[in-house]
């Protein structure tokens, strides 16, 4: 009997192993592949026609609104550099690419099935992250707030609760703020804790992300002018 237990955790801990090996395997066969588009997308933009080159712009854009939403996927320096290349111009459509990039991560993490998730930490071994998961999963949105409110320091506590909403502008602002996962992640964070309310939340992306595109674009600055 302990034999046949023993092998059942041995395939179980193999099954769970080969999940992890796939979805990491699949992360990197989609960041290489968008790492080719990109770059046959940029040679392929010097030689293209007025047409053409709306068409490439579209693309570069989808690219960047998905790759935003991503977490730990750095996709602000695509947004720099369509700037760059083709000036202030195209500042708002950068903006508009950002809300809808960051809106998806959001999204996402609101409305990912927390089952999920769990069996996903599982497989990686991060008791305590399915512990407060398992925690924090039947709990409605005003009790979240106070079991966040009871685990943070008394100097933070208004800054997580009361002012969240700040917060999290401040946090997609941040320099560094890769580190906390980017944009995309930061976002999908805010979903998935069903802290955030989605009408606010979108107000805050609008109003966190307005400054630099709209500077870009209402003052004409040439940030290539900078960057040389």
């Amino acid at each position: 009997m302990r034999c046949d237990a023993g092998h059942r955790t041995l395939r179980a801990r193999c099954c769970a192993a080969c999940r992890v090996a796939l979805r990491l395997f699949a992360i990197l066969l989609v960041a290489y592949g968008i790492h080719l588009l990109m770059g046959w997308v940029t040679g392929l933009a010097l030689f293209a026609d007025d047409r053409l080159r709306i068409g490439i712009l579209v693309v570069f854009l989808l690219a960047y609104a998905l790759l935003i939403s991503v977490p730990f996927v750095p996709g602000v320096e695509i947004g720099l550099s369509l700037m760059v290349m083709e000036g202030s111009w195209i500042a708002p459509f950068i903006y508009i690419s950002t809300v809808a990039g960051l809106l998806l991560a959001y999204v996402a993490g609101e409305w990912v099935p927390y089952a999920r998730l769990h069996r996903v930490f599982q497989d990686l071994r991060l008791v305590r992250a399915c512990l407060l998961l398992e925690a924090v999963e039947p709990l409605s949105r005003a009790e979240r707030l106070e079991a966040l409110r009871a685990r943070l320091p008394t100097w933070f506590q208004p800054a997580a609760t009361r002012y969240r909403y700040v917060l999290l502008a401040i946090l997609v602002n941040l320099p560094g703020s890769a580190f906390l996962g980017g944009g995309g992640g930061i976002l999908f964070t805010a979903g998935l804790s069903r802290l955030f309310l989605p009408a606010q939340t979108v107000l805050t992306i609008l109003v966190a992300v307005a400054p630099v595109p709209f500077a870009v674009w209402l003052f004409d600055i040439d940030i290539g002018a900078y960057l040389d």
